[in-house]
C-alpha cells in the first residue's frame, strides 16, 4: 500500500524581517443616498407579520464569511413599518444601536427601552429582541454588532440555527454547591502574583448585570457643545458600567457623541493618530472632510464611513456648518486581549493603553484640553 504524502501544515517565518500581513481594508463611504434608497426598498418588500426587513452593509473587501464593513464589524439596515413588529433570535453577539428616523421601542429580555430619532442603546448577548414600530412614520435603524468577528472566529451562535430548547433552570445539587469557585483550589505560585486554580473559575464566573441600556438624544444632546466657546465637551463616551475599566457601550465596542458647533471653518489638520482599534463614524449633521491613510474624502449628514481602519493614520475635518457624529470603536475589545495600541502625534511614542500610562492631556482625537 502507497500512503499519501502531503506537505507538512508549517509556513517558515522570515529570518530577520517580520512576516508579512494582509492590509487592513481601506476606508469607505456609503452615501445617504444609498442608504435612503435601501431603506424604501426594504419598506417596499412584501413581508408577512413577524418577518425582518433589513440588509447588511458590506465593504467590497469583505469575504464571503461574516461579510462585514470591517472584520471585527458588521452593520446592518433595518426598518419597520407603521405598527409593524419582528421578534429576533438570541444569539452570542452584542450590539450597538442607533435610530436614523422614526421612533418605537425594543423589548430586550425583560426589559423594554423607548427608542426615538438618534437614540442609541446597548444590546446585550442571549436575549431575545422584539422591535415594534410604535409611531406613524417608518423607523429605521443601524446595528452595529460584532457578529462579524465571531463568525470569523467559527463561534458565532444563534438560536435561529438550533432547535435545542433552554430547560428551567433547577436548584443546584449539593455536587453543583460544592464545586464552584469560591470553593476551588487556589495556590500562589513563584511570589510574583501566578496563581494556580481550580477549574471551577473558568466556568463558575461572577455574574456581573448587563442590562440593555438607552440613550435618548434628548438627554445627550445638551451635554455636547451647542456654540463655540459655550464650555460644553465636544465629545462624550456612552459607557455601559457592566464593562468596567473598558468604559465600553458594550464589551466590543464603545460609542461615542461628537458635536463641532457651527461658525468655525475647520481643516483637517496636517497629520492624524493611529490606533489598532477601527472605526466608524456616521454623520447625522452637518459636513467635514477626512483624510485617511493619505486618501481624501468628502462627506455629509447621512453618510456612513469607515473612517479609521485598524492602525491607520486619519484626521477629520469639518466644514462651517459644523458636524454632529456617532463614532462607534472597538477599543473594548483590544483592551480586554491586550491588544490596544495608540498613537496620537505621528513622531510620538506608541502606547499600550490599559498597560501602561496612557494618553493624557486630550480631551477628544486631536484635541487637546484648555
Amino acid at each position: 500500500m502507497i500512503r499519501e504524502t502531503k506537505a507538512a501544515p508549517f509556513a517558515e517565518l522570515p529570518a530577520d524581517v517580520a512576516p508579512a500581513y494582509p492590509k487592513p481594508w481601506p476606508a469607505l463611504i456609503i452615501t445617504r443616498a444609498e442608504i435612503e434608497s435601501e431603506i424604501e426598498r426594504l419598506l417596499d418588500l412584501d413581508r408577512r407579520p413577524g418577518q425582518r426587513r433589513a440588509s447588511d452593509v458590506v465593504h467590497p473587501s469583505s469575504l464571503q464569511t461574516g461579510l462585514a464593513v470591517t472584520p471585527g464589524l458588521a452593520i446592518s439596515i433595518n426598518v419597520l413599518r407603521p405598527g409593524e413588529e419582528v421578534e429576533l433570535f438570541r444569539d452570542n453577539a452584542t450590539r450597538v444601536e442607533f435610530v436614523l428616523r422614526g421612533m418605537g421601542s425594543v423589548a430586550v429580555g425583560s426589559a423594554k427601552l423607548g427608542l426615538a430619532k438618534w437614540s442609541v442603546s446597548s444590546m446585550p448577548s442571549m436575549l431575545k429582541r422584539t422591535y415594534r414600530n410604535d409611531g406613524r412614520e417608518p423607523m429605521a435603524w443601524l446595528s452595529y454588532s460584532n457578529s462579524a468577528l465571531l463568525q470569523r472566529l467559527g463561534n458565532y451562535y444563534s438560536d435561529e440555527r438550533t432547535s435545542i430548547a433552554r430547560p428551567p433552570r433547577a436548584e443546584r445539587s449539593d455536587v453543583e454547591q460544592r464545586y464552584v469557585a469560591k470553593n476551588a483550589p487556589d495556590f500562589a505560585i513563584a511570589g510574583d502574583g501566578a496563581r494556580l486554580r481550580g477549574y471551577e473559575f473558568v466556568t463558575d464566573i461572577e455574574v456581573v448585570e448587563n442590562k440593555p441600556l438607552v440613550w435618548p438624544w434628548s438627554e445627550t444632546s445638551p451635554h455636547l457643545a451647542a456654540e463655540n466657546g459655550d464650555g460644553k465637551r465636544n465629545l462624550l463616551l456612552l459607557v455601559n458600567p457592566a464593562t468596567g475599566r473598558r468604559q465600553g457601550t458594550t464589551h466590543s465596542f464603545f460609542a461615542a457623541l461628537s458635536r463641532i458647533p457651527a461658525g468655525v471653518n475647520r481643516p483637517v489638520p496636517p497629520r492624524g493618530h493611529k490606533h489598532s482599534s477601527f472605526a466608524v463614524n456616521y454623520h447625522f449633521e452637518g459636513a467635514g472632510e477626512s483624510v485617511v491613510d493619505g486618501e481624501h474624502y468628502e462627506w455629509e449628514a447621512g453618510d456612513l464611513m469607515l473612517s479609521a481602519p485598524a492602525w491607520g493614520e486619519h484626521a477629520h475635518g469639518m466644514k462651517a456648518c459644523g458636524a454632529s457624529v456617532l463614532t462607534v470603536q472597538d477599543h473594548p475589545f483590544h483592551m480586554s486581549i491586550g491588544s490596544l495600541i495608540w498613537q496620537e502625534e505621528m513622531d510620538g511614542p506608541i502606547l499600550t493603553l490599559g498597560s501602561e500610562e496612557g494618553q493624557s492631556g486630550y480631551v477628544g482625537p486631536r484635541q487637546i484640553g484648555d
